[in-house]
């Protein structure tokens, strides 16, 4: 095995100070001082917290406006208003989705993530626009960056006919992931819509990583479907919820539904979003469920926020959730490290010898602490080769 980097003195997810010994892009030991071999790179750790690749497993990278002139948003209040609205700007903004996923990319991995996963719209107007310009930009960013894509109709399945068409040929083009979109709320039509998802899945026996807006007792109806459809067609632990804010209403409503999602092991990824009901995520991990979380859009035509660092998300996770205990904040880190690569089936994720040599250096005293400083002063490592340091990428944004 060829050596190509040694950490010194590190503390992997703030436990005791060792060396890190990487060779062909896999952690090869982990032990106090290790001997350097023979022209291999050394890399001062200074005592600082090493943690496993940051897990983006909620982007749409076709979307953000970054490094686009400002955009003014007017845009109505309503979820169809922002559909709608973006549907008609891609073309006009020059939303070039190329172009745009890789500034997101470079900004994503300088602040720490090695994989995201990324949905990306599939529309009669757009066609496969979104889907071969991120492929474009997987291929090009190999290097800094793990890129998963979801075929994801976002502006309705049914009620916008040929778009189901399209989603064929976006799984037939390579994309890894079958998406949905609030069958209720938005298709009007939950039969049909999770049939026509689940029957994609089950032609090119892929996942599906489902959007569920739908508040209250109307997204728990059509969650309930997603669990009998899960059941019904053996898809345990290949289906993911996102958003899922029905989960965050009345507790006697939610309840009874958790131990089922436990059961055919579907995953639920959360932004923990300020506004919206929301999971509560110490009971989904307490049940044994797979939790995972993402930027969601950033910076694009429904919203100015995000800066793609999961490390904030972990806060905002704790916020959240009341989280205020250590073991408690800890946890918002955990979903977006290791609950994100258990949802995404990320192979030999972690800090542990033989594993892929994905991390991040912060400084900090504690796993808690990182999260509450949230320092620029971040190394990246990417299958064992640094790709960014203090917020500067080996890789230029075009």
């Amino acid at each position: 095995m060829t050596a190509s980097l040694l950490i010194r003195n590190i503390r992997p997810n703030a436990g005791p100070a060792l060396d890190i010994l990487i060779e062909n892009g896999r952690i090869s030991r982990m032990a106090k001082d290790i001997a350097a071999p023979a022209g291999v790179t050394v890399e001062d750790g200074r005592g600082d917290i090493a943690i496993p690749g940051l897990v983006e497993a909620h982007a749409h990278l076709d979307k953000s406006l970054w490094g686009m002139t400002w955009y003014v948003n007017e845009v109505g209040p309503k979820l169809l208003d922002k559909i709608d609205n973006e549907r008609e700007s891609k073309k006009r903004l020059d939303l070039d989705p190329a172009r745009q996923s890789a500034r997101q990319t470079v900004q994503s991995s300088m602040m720490g993530s090695t994989h995201t996963r990324s949905h990306v719209d599939v529309d009669t107007e757009l066609g496969l626009w979104g889907v071969e310009g991120i492929m474009k930009t997987r291929e090009d960013y190999a290097d800094i960056m793990d890129i998963e894509l979801v075929a994801f109709p976002q502006s309705g399945l049914l009620r916008r006919p040929g778009t189901l068409e399209l989603m064929h040929e976006a799984m037939k083009a390579g994309c890894e992931i079958v998406g949905g979109l609030d069958p209720c709320a938005i298709d009007r039509d939950p039969k049909g819509h999770l049939d026509a998802i689940f029957g994609l899945c089950q032609t090119y026996g892929r996942p599906l990583d489902i959007h569920l807006h739908e508040p209250g007792e109307m997204g728990l109806f059509s969650l309930d479907l997603i669990i009998e459809r899960t059941r019904a067609l053996g898809m345990k632990g290949k289906v993911t919820v996102s958003h899922a804010f029905c989960l965050g209403t009345a507790p006697e409503l939610v309840d009874p539904v958790i131990p089922q999602l436990a059961d055919l092991d579907i995953a639920i990824m959360t932004t923990a979003p300020a506004r919206n009901t929301a999971p509560a995520v110490k009971k989904l991990l307490d049940a044994g469920i797979r939790v995972c979380s993402g930027s969601d859009g950033i910076r694009d035509t429904w919203g100015p926020y995000g800066n793609a660092d999961m490390v904030e998300r972990a806060m905002f996770i704790g916020l959240r959730n009341n989280f205020r205990r250590d073991d408690e904040v800890e946890l918002g880190l955990h979903v977006c490290t290791t609950g994100g690569a258990q949802v995404m089936e990320i192979a030999d994720y972690g800090l542990a010898e033989g594993k892929i040599a994905d991390l991040v250096i912060m400084p900090g005293q504690s796993l808690t602490d990182i999260v509450v400083t949230r320092s620029p002063k971040r190394r990246v490592i990417k299958r064992g080769k640094i790709v960014a340091r203090d917020g500067v990428s080996v890789r230029t944004a075009p």
